[in-house]
């Protein structure tokens, strides 16, 4: 499984259709630590650009990627795995704020944490069928 998330391109494969996520340049040719990724998606509509480093890189085991530029004013994401009962545990963590402080959070708050939610299980479902 860890080598299914170590192929950036598989990002769009786990990725729900309406995001139109695409990757478009990464530094490095395979992802280690200090790799940069550059993505193109859409937010209800609006095209963002992300760029994201991997801040850590700990094979089979963890990784994190943090967001420099894109939608989120901190997008901080952990990814973790286990191997338990004959398979693999992933586990994602994810600290996120929206802009704009607190008003950002009061207006559009709640969205975003739905739309979080909603990719999040778009790709449990994904991870589910891929791998069982």
């Amino acid at each position: 499984m860890f080598d299914f998330f170590s192929d950036a391109a598989n990002l769009e494969k786990i990725t729900p259709p309406w995001l139109h996520f695409r990757v478009v340049a990464q530094s490095t040719p395979q992802i280690q630590k200090g790799t940069l990724i550059e993505y193109r998606l859409k937010v209800h509509g609006l095209p963002f650009k992300w760029r994201t480093l991997i801040e850590d890189w700990n094979p089979k085991h963890q990784f994190i990627d943090t967001q420099l530029k894109g939608p989120y004013t901190l997008w901080h994401h952990t990814h973790t795995f286990e191997v338990k009962d004959n398979g693999v545990l992933m586990t994602d963590r994810v600290r996120y704020q929206v802009p704009l402080g607190r008003f950002g959070k009061m207006v559009a708050g709640s969205l975003v944490q739905k739309d979080i939610e909603k990719i999040f299980n778009y790709r449990k479902d994904i991870i589910s069928k891929t791998f069982g």
